[in-house]
This record gives structure tokens, sequence and C-alpha cells, in this order.
């Protein structure tokens, strides 16, 4: 059939619009159903290591997508050689079960920073965010100084039950703060604790210091927060080779 039929007969054109719809649709639909068998058990001593993030990473995350950092920087590795030898190994669907939405993206103007957590110290990225060409010569980043300004959090709370609705397991109740201690283990669960959000975010950048000024928190905090925790839930080392390939 020659494609100057299939635009000029309005039927032809409806019915073949409609089979391409259905095609896209249900290769978005079917893996949905397969999903329980698709995310990948993520499991040291009996707790799982993969865990929501905390009120100033979540904070940090905000702030991530509000600057459209996702627009030059994609976060998923890729099953290739390559990319494994440049970035470590691919991602797991598991790692990216609280995001929502999921910043896997396609774009690398930047590299990929599914695995960045721990590359750098907090004192590069802040001086990365300030100034990137005073660290990577070559970068076109722009800079991102008002990141300097105080952190807003006072929503914190509402942001966490929000996402609570969507299924991430932040805790009000004492029933869902003790499924958090026998899932994830103590520390974590009083991390994700609604009703402590303010308290675990400000001791979180007191304690980790992520702009080098302990006695305020800052965005840059909350974003570099964010950053050093990408990728570092999962120690492949703790994994038998080939494990996480009976997922794909």
């Amino acid at each position: 059939m020659k494609h100057e039929t299939i635009e000029t007969n309005a039927g032809w054109l409806i019915v073949l619009v409609m089979i391409v719809i259905s095609i896209g649709g249900l290769v978005e639909i079917i893996p949905l159903y397969f999903i329980n068998n698709t995310v990948e058990t993520v499991k040291v001593d009996g707790k799982d290591t993969i865990r929501p993030y905390t009120p100033l990473e979540l904070r940090g995350r905000d702030i991530y997508m509000r600057e459209g950092c996702y627009l030059c920087h994609s976060q998923m590795i890729r099953p290739f050689r390559d990319e494994d030898m440049r970035y470590g190994h691919y991602s797991l669907a598991a790692e990216s079960q609280y995001d929502h939405p999921f910043q896997w993206g396609s774009k690398r103007t930047g590299p990929d920073l599914a695995r960045v957590g721990g590359k750098y110290s907090n004192a590069w990225h802040f001086q990365h965010l300030m100034n990137p060409r005073s660290v990577v010569p070559e970068s076109i980043m722009p800079n991102f100084p008002w990141l300097k300004e105080p952190l807003a959090y006072a929503d914190i709370k509402e942001r966490m039950r929000a996402l609570k609705a969507v299924g991430v397991p932040y805790s009000e109740t004492q029933a869902e703060y003790d499924a958090n201690v026998k899932r994830f283990g103590k520390d974590v669960a009083d991390k994700l604790n609604i009703l402590k959000a303010d308290d675990n975010l400000i001791a979180q950048a007191t304690q980790g210091n992520y702009d080098g000024k302990p006695d305020d928190v800052s965005e840059a905090d909350a974003l570099i927060a964010y950053l050093q925790v990408l990728g570092t839930m999962v120690d492949f080392s703790k994994f038998e080779e080939g494990y996480f390939a009976e997922f794909r």
C-alpha cells in the first residue's frame, strides 16, 4: 500500500493509527503483569538494602528535578560492556522502585549519575555546583550559586505523605514503623518516620556537612546528599555473579 493512499483515505489512516497505538500500549502494559518477577530482591542479612530517600535526600531530589539536571544527566546504566566499564554494574529495576517519577533519561550531555554516590567528596560536589569548570575544565554545565540559599523544608511531611500514598513505605503509625524495622532495620526505619522528618533532615545535614557549613541547611546540602546516595544501596560484592540476571 502506497503511503499516499493511507494519507488520503481517512478510514485506512484511522485503522492503522489505532493498530500502532494498540501495539505501543501493549508493550507498556503487559510487563506490568510480571512486575513482581522483574523487580530484583536485594537483601543482605535478611534486610532490604534499597530504601526510600531520607527527608534531606528527598528534598535534594526535588531540587535536582527543579534545576533540570535530568535534561543533561541520565540515571540508568545499560547492560553493555562499555557502560559497565565506565559507570559500573547495570542499573537494577529495584533501584528505581521508590522513584516518582524515575530519572532514567536518555540524554547524556553530562555523564550518567546512576552510581555517582561516593565517587567524589562533598567538597568536590559543592565546588562543582558553584563553578563546574574549576574542577572539570571542559565542562559546559552552568553555575548554580543560588544553591547556597537556605533550604525550604516546612512541607517535607506533606511531600513524604504524598509519596506514601503511591506506595513508598514511609511510616506514621506504630505498625508501619514496626514493619519498616523488620524490613530495613531500626536505623533506616527511624529515618523514614514522617513524624520525625524535620529533625531527621536537620540532623543529616548537620552531620553530613555537605556544603562545608554545619550551622545551616542549604539547598546544596540537600542536592549533594541526594547525589551521594545514588548507586550506593546495592553492594554487588554481596551477591554471586549472575544473581541479578535471573530477574531479567
